[in-house]
């Protein structure tokens, strides 16, 4: 029973187990000697031990798991729950629509989303740093996701809306030429938000959306303005890095 004992012990993480493996082993042979000294139920003691043992195990190793990818555990959270509100709307109106396709995409856009934040916003240690990859990186999401849904310019076959992937491209090849730094960030923002107007204006000028103007203007002018917000957060961040 000692010998099951310390294999039980071995399920606890190693720092853990170097601490306190040893105290624990030495306790659980000295209550079971009590208990043979009264010959009162050993077996269930023991068992009942086995089993407090093992639980403390499962919760040590959880707790270490968390720690360690706790990130990766709020993007799967966050993205179940975004995608449990299509999911309930089926159930409740036949206009929402999805397939296990919408959900496949709808999902690697936002693990993705979630993963790209969380490796740029690392690189920053400030709140206005975070807030600002944050906004970049809904702006571009939304983006996407119009896009697929909807489309921005006419609707989601129309091939004038293959235009925004350059402004993507913009931002996402200016970040890595920036190094992440917030000053270059500043940059790459302020760019993409100019690519985004040029796609406007494009569209204006070749009349490659039958909407109105103001509709072009306003959707385009709403992506815009949060790639700017973007670059102003990160111009502030780097005025108060130096």
């Amino acid at each position: 029973m000692r010998n099951w004992y310390a294999v039980l012990l071995r399920l606890y993480p190693k720092r853990y187990r170097e601490r306190f493996a040893e105290p624990m082993e030495q306790t659980f042979n000295d209550l079971l000697r009590e208990r043979a000294k009264k010959g009162t139920g050993l077996f269930g003691f023991a068992l009942w031990l086995f089993v407090e043992t093992f639980r403390g195990a499962m919760g040590e190793n959880m707790a270490i798991i968390t720690m360690q990818h706790k990130a990766l555990f709020r993007i799967a959270l966050v993205t179940a729950s975004i995608l449990l509100l299509p999911l309930l709307a089926m159930l409740f109106t036949d206009e929402v629509v999805w397939n296990l396709t919408d959900f496949v995409v709808a999902g690697a856009l936002l693990i993705g989303a979630g993963l790209t934040y969380e490796l740029i916003a690392g690189k920053g240690g400030n709140f206005v740093y975070r807030a600002a990859v944050g906004v970049a990186v809904a702006a571009g999401l939304l983006l996407v996701w119009v896009n697929l849904a909807v489309g921005i310019i006419g609707d989601e076959e129309n091939p004038a809306n293959l235009m925004y992937i350059g402004v993507l491209a913009i931002g996402i090849v200016g970040t890595f030429i920036a190094r992440f730094q917030p000053a270059g960030m500043a940059r790459t923002l302020f760019a993409t938000a100019l690519a985004q107007a040029a796609v406007a204006t494009i569209v204006l000028v070749a009349g490659l959306d039958s909407s109105p103007a103001r509709s072009v203007l306003i959707i385009n002018g709403f992506f815009a303005s949060l790639f700017v917000g973007s670059a102003l957060l990160f111009r502030q961040t780097a005025q108060e890095s130096n």
